[in-house]
């Protein structure tokens, strides 16, 4: 199992390129399950869950060329609406699959997800949409088996999510596409990523009105046809470099980046004294002072993300003050403070906040990736922390950075991969 060397103590300074968004492409991925003729996608991050999700489609019949960050898609030879637990079991994204396969064949069997273990995040909202587009579902040993009426199509319908759900927003977006009819979602997630899918899918011919509200209105059609889409830049991945440049008090210029997909976080990243300066698909983080600490909240698109709460408590880790992080989505996204703590970080855990006291210095120590973000997160405190860090479990890094060492190394940091 690889693992993380990192010395500590060297300011970030350069210029570094943003990859594809993660929570962008596999949504994308799965749009090419609506259609026979082929999606053309470009700008396509190098990631495990991304090699997942080319797996799944493509034992579903899907041909898929890859070049690079493009890829090609032909779904002319779709012959197997099946998810298999051994696909899914890593990634919660392969649900995404379950709309575009009961729109498009009529049937779906799905194995219910997996991924990081940082909540229930239960997809029951996917299923009461679909229930109410006319779909029969019934969950059987692991597995999700769901079938349009006897008319072979999905009905148009007018679906309230009970929560905010940027997934059951996606599949349910996918899937109206196909359908008899209207559908309206209301309480839908506006998230980038959804915006995005939802350009691509117009780009195939879809009908979608309200994209990046919280209503989307989709005119079904007959059929959806072939496009080119290119995937939208990384907003967690450039949030991540913003925070590392200010914790190590570097200098970064994150180049092929969406700067207006990042407001609550430019803004929160100001507060700790840092300089942010912006272009159109550019972003400059400057910084020349122990940050502030910052008190912050997360909350569905446009306010904090959840997933840039890690890398703000690695940052209030070191900053001069007291920031409280209130976590709203899930229930059990607090595991890398126990981490934080071996390099000496000040964390103490109320129910869903943590009240974190900056320290001076933290100290080098070996710790444990738990998800995703907290393995950021364990790597931006080793980037600050005096001496060596390991940091093991890196598996989730690769999942949804695309060398990120690599890109470190390239701006000062002294990070190593071993085995």
């Amino acid at each position: 199992m690889a693992k993380l060397l990192i010395e500590g103590g060297t300011p970030l300074r350069g210029t570094v390129a943003i990859s594809g968004a993660k929570n962008a492409a596999l949504p994308i991925l799965c749009a090419a399950l609506l259609t026979r003729d082929t999606l053309a996608l470009t700008n396509v991050p190098h990631l495990d869950d991304v090699a997942t999700m080319q797996k799944l489609i493509a034992q579903m019949g899907v041909q898929i060329v890859r070049d690079g960050t493009a890829i090609s898609l032909d779904g002319g030879g779709l012959t197997t609406p099946e998810a298999p637990y051994e696909l899914v079991k890593t990634m919660r994204a392969s649900i995404l699959a379950l709309g575009p396969l009961l729109a498009r064949c009529g049937e779906a069997k799905v194995s219910l997800p997996g991924g990081c273990a940082i909540g229930e995040r239960p997809v029951d909202q996917h299923i009461k949409g679909l229930e109410a587009m006319g779909a029969s579902i019934r969950i059987d040993h692991g597995y999700i088996y769901a079938k349009t009426p006897a008319s072979g199509k999905l009905k148009g319908a007018r679906i309230v999510t009970d929560m905010v759900t940027v997934t059951g927003t996606e599949n349910l977006m996918m899937a109206a596409t196909l359908a008899d009819g209207e559908t309206i979602i209301e309480n839908a997630a506006r998230e980038p990523e959804v915006v995005d899918l939802a350009h691509c899918l117009i780009a195939m011919g879809a009908k979608i009105s309200g994209v990046g509200s919280d209503r989307l209105v989709i005119q079904g059609v007959a059929a959806l046809h072939g496009a080119h889409h290119r995937v939208m830049a990384d907003r967690i991945e450039t949030g991540t470099f913003m925070v590392a440049a200010a914790a190590t008090l570097g200098d970064l210029t994150l180049t092929g980046a969406q700067p207006n997909s990042l407001d609550a976080v430019v803004e929160k990243l100001k507060e700790t004294g840092a300089q942010v300066t912006t272009g159109d698909d550019w972003i400059r983080v400057v910084a020349s002072a122990r940050p502030r600490a910052v008190s912050v909240r997360t909350w569905p698109y446009p306010a904090f993300p959840t997933d840039m709460q890690a890398q703000f408590m690695a940052l209030n880790c070191i900053a001069a003050g007291t920031g409280t992080v209130v976590e709203t989505i899930f229930e059990n996204r607090f595991m890398h403070a126990q981490e934080l703590r071996r390099l000496g970080a000040k964390i103490e855990i109320e129910g869903n906040t943590a009240i974190v006291t900056g320290v001076v210095q933290l100290t080098g120590a070996t710790v444990m990736a738990t998800d995703l973000r907290a393995s950021a997160c364990l790597v931006i405190a080793g980037l600050v922390a005096e001496g060596e860090t390991t940091v093991d479990r890196i598996y989730h890094l690769d999942r949804g950075y695309d060398a990120i060492e690599a890109k470190l190394s390239a701006v000062g940091a002294k990070i190593t991969r071993v085995k």
